[in-house]
């Protein structure tokens, strides 16, 4: 008995060693972590000449114009802001019901600053690395064995292969030398089911080389509760210069976006679109100017900002855009699996319910060397998964086209 007592006594001395050595190294672990998390916050909140809190949580710091998060970036060291272009006086935005955005009831920024929501630490202990903060995760290509439901597949030899990670449905027009589009965006309020899940409805400009390299600018809304920590809809702006890969994030999240306007990016918008009930919509574009930059704009003739010429290479996006596309897009690693994730696409109805339960874009444009703004002359609609987020593209005789999208991915019966 005495033996088994002794025994005893040293493993809880084991024990209590091992846990007192597993907290030092934690310990040392998570102050080196903090440190990295406080520099981060240091780089990406710049110092706010007026604080404004959101009635929905958000705080929003009003940043002078000249030191702003877009300067950090290498290029744009030297950077002139730009003037805004006076073609944004001639928008043919037709829209009636608009959406705006929530932080704007408590306050607005002193002329000279702009708003930029600010980032917390909370946001970044979400992320999966302080280097992966604010970008999409890279596309990855897989074999596919079924080559009659993806519209977005590259070819190697006889196999196809198709994205993993992400889901779109929408409308493209494809051509040479687009300097702009624009559409009304129907706003909605979409479930997202997987920690890592988030969902849009956007435009996209590219220019590049297919799937596998392209440059794109991109703006609409999204809900991504990684991100922003809520499942709120919020106003979002991306860009990337090589897929995803390693350049690009959200919003003003890396350096590189222009902010100049005082439409702050990430931040909610209201009111929402209720199924049979009202319909909101928010204006969204982005147009080229002749200095190669590109600019983002809400409503008629709001500015946000612009992504500066020297982002882009010679021959891409700072010389036109070759792709237009709009819709929307889950990005998942459960799409085009089964079983398939639940996160909700647009309304989260299916496009052919149409008005009042689909989620739609309407007045939809593209802008050319011709410098009017127009319907595209030649589109087509995908879906890369019709069964889990489908596409219709509403065409009535005297009217303007209406574009609906959207799905409630595995919620729906024919979705695996």
């Amino acid at each position: 008995m005495k033996i088994f007592k002794v025994a005893i006594l040293l493993l809880w001395v084991l024990f209590a060693s091992c846990s007192q050595l597993a907290f030092n190294v934690e310990a040392r672990a998570s102050s080196h972590s903090d440190r990295e998390i406080e520099a981060k916050l240091k780089l990406l909140n710049k110092p706010a000449v007026k604080t404004i809190k959101s009635e929905d949580g958000d705080i929003i710091d009003c940043i002078d114009i000249y030191k702003q998060p877009a300067f950090d970036h290498p290029a744009l060291k030297d950077h002139t802001i730009q003037k805004i272009p006076e073609f944004f006086l001639g928008s043919q935005n037709l829209s009636t019901f608009q959406a705006f955005q929530t932080w704007q009831k408590s306050g607005s920024c002193p002329e000279g600053t702009i708003p930029i929501r600010r980032i917390r630490e909370e946001d970044l202990l979400r992320a999966k690395s302080l280097d992966q903060f604010g970008r999409k995760p890279p596309i990855h290509f897989v074999k596919s064995t079924n080559t009659t439901n993806s519209n977005s597949r590259i070819f190697n030899g006889s196999d196809v292969y198709i994205p993993e990670n992400r889901s779109k449905a929408y409308l493209e027009t494809v051509g040479y030398n687009f300097i702009g589009a624009e559409a009304d965006i129907n706003v909605w309020n979409p479930r997202v089911d997987l920690p890592d899940d988030f969902t849009t409805a956007q435009i996209w400009l590219k220019a590049g080389n297919g799937p596998q390299f392209f440059e794109s600018v991109e703006a609409g809304w999204v809900v991504n509760p990684k991100l922003y920590g809520d499942n709120s809809t919020r106003l979002f702006a991306y860009w990337t210069t090589d897929s995803y890969k390693s350049t690009g994030c959200f919003d003003v999240t890396c350096p590189g976006f222009v902010h100049t306007g005082q439409v702050a990016l990430g931040i909610a918008i209201k009111p929402i679109s209720h199924s049979r009930g009202s319909q909101y919509d928010i204006n969204v574009g982005m147009f080229w100017d002749e200095a190669g930059n590109w600019w983002l704009k809400v409503g008629k003739n709001m500015p946000v900002g612009y992504w500066p010429a020297k982002l882009f290479g010679a021959t891409g996006l700072r010389h036109s855009a070759l792709l237009v596309e709009w819709g929307g897009q889950v990005h998942s690693t459960m799409v085009k699996k089964n079983p398939h994730t639940r996160t909700a696409m647009g309304s989260g109805d299916v496009a052919q319910h149409r008005w009042g339960e689909a989620c739609f874009m309407r007045n939809l444009r593209i802008k050319d060397y011709s410098q009017q703004l127009k319907y595209p002359a030649i589109i087509n609609t995908r879906a890369e998964e019709p069964y889990c987020y489908s596409v219709d593209n509403d065409v009535k005789d005297g009217q303007e086209p209406i574009f609906y999208f959207g799905g409630p991915g595995q919620q729906s019966p024919y979705c695996p």
